[in-house]
C-alpha cells in the first residue's frame, strides 16, 4: 500500500497532463499513488493515460464522469474516495512538480495541519519551451535556463526558483502570503478532510478550493506555510470556462462559512 495520494485535476489537457505525470516519475519519495480526477474530458486523454499506465511504474487511477460543465469539485470528492491512503496531496494538470515536490508535503505534515504551497506561474512563450527532458533532467526549474527561454530576469517572484531548504523556510516565514488551500499545490489528512465532507458541490470556478480550507480552519485545523518550499510550475493557458456568476455563487457560499463558522458542508461527500 502507498503511503500518500497525489490527486491530480485535468480537463482536455493532454499535453499539459503528460508532462505533469512525468515529473512525478522524476520524484525522489516513490511510494505514493496517483487519483487522476478527470472531469469530463474526451477518449484522448483516457488514451494517454493508459499509455502511461504501461509504460510507468506508477501506480494510477483514473477517476472520470461524464462533461457537463466545470464541475471540479465533484470531480474531487469522488478522487477522495477512490485514494487507498490517509494523507492526499492536491494538484492540477498543469503544474510540473520539482523532484522534491512529494517528499517536501511528506516532511512537513503534521496532526491538526494542512499545507498550503504555491506555484511559479509561466508565460506561454516560456510554458510552450518545455520539454520532457527539461523535466527528466530538471532544467526547467533553474532560473538561467528559464529566463534564456523568455523569463522576466528582474523579479521579486523569481526567489521562489533558489532550491536552498533553509532560504525557502525563511521565505515561508517572511511571506505575507496567507497559507490557504490552494488547489495547484496543498495537502491533509484524508480524516480532517473526510471529517468536513469534502469539497462543496455546489461550487464551481472561484474560490472552491479555498472555501474547503476555510471549513477545515473552523473544525479546528490549522494551516502551515509551506509556498517556497513545495515547488511547482505553473504552465500557461486560457480559462474559457469562467462566468461572473460562477464567482458570485461561491463568494455567497464563502461569505456564509465566514460568518458562520461552518465546519460542514451538506453538498459535499455525504448527501
Amino acid at each position: 500500500m502507498p503511503s500518500v495520494s497525489i490527486i491530480i485535476s485535468t480537463y482536455n489537457s493532454e499535453n499539459y497532463l503528460k508532462k505533469v505525470l512525468l515529473s512525478y516519475e522524476q520524484q525522489t519519495f516513490k511510494d505514493f499513488e496517483i487519483i487522476i480526477a478527470d472531469d469530463g474530458s474526451t477518449e484522448d486523454t483516457r488514451k494517454l493515460i493508459n499509455s502511461f499506465i504501461l509504460k510507468s511504474s506508477l501506480k494510477i487511477i483514473h477517476v472520470w464522469h461524464i462533461d457537463n460543465g466545470f464541475r471540479k469539485t465533484i470531480i474531487l470528492n469522488k478522487a477522495i474516495l477512490a485514494s487507498t491512503t490517509n494523507y492526499l496531496i492536491f494538484t492540477d494538470g498543469d503544474c510540473i512538480a520539482r523532484n522534491d515536490f512529494v517528499q517536501t508535503h511528506i516532511n512537513f505534515r503534521e496532526k491538526d495541519f494542512f499545507l498550503s504551497g504555491g506555484y511559479f506561474k509561466l508565460s506561454e512563450k516560456v510554458s510552450s519551451q518545455i520539454k520532457n527532458n527539461n523535466i527528466i533532467e530538471q532544467t526547467c526549474f533553474n532560473l538561467n535556463w528559464l529566463i534564456k527561454k523568455g523569463l522576466k530576469p528582474f523579479s521579486i517572484k523569481n526567489l521562489k526558483l533558489i532550491k536552498n531548504k533553509k532560504f525557502a523556510k525563511f521565505l515561508n516565514l517572511l511571506t505575507p502570503t496567507k497559507a490557504s488551500w490552494n488547489g495547484h499545490n496543498s495537502s491533509g489528512w484524508k480524516q480532517d478532510i473526510l471529517r468536513v465532507n469534502g469539497f462543496d458541490e455546489r461550487m464551481q470556478y472561484g474560490g472552491e478550493d479555498r472555501e474547503l480550507g476555510e471549513r477545515l480552519y473552523n473544525s479546528g485545523i490549522k494551516s502551515k506555510q509551506i509556498r517556497y518550499s513545495a515547488f511547482c510550475l505553473h504552465l500557461y493557458h486560457t480559462r474559457g470556462y469562467i462566468k461572473p456568476e460562477m464567482k458570485l455563487i461561491n463568494r455567497k457560499i464563502r461569505d456564509s462559512v465566514k460568518k458562520n463558522k461552518t465546519t460542514y458542508t451538506s453538498q459535499g461527500i455525504k448527501k
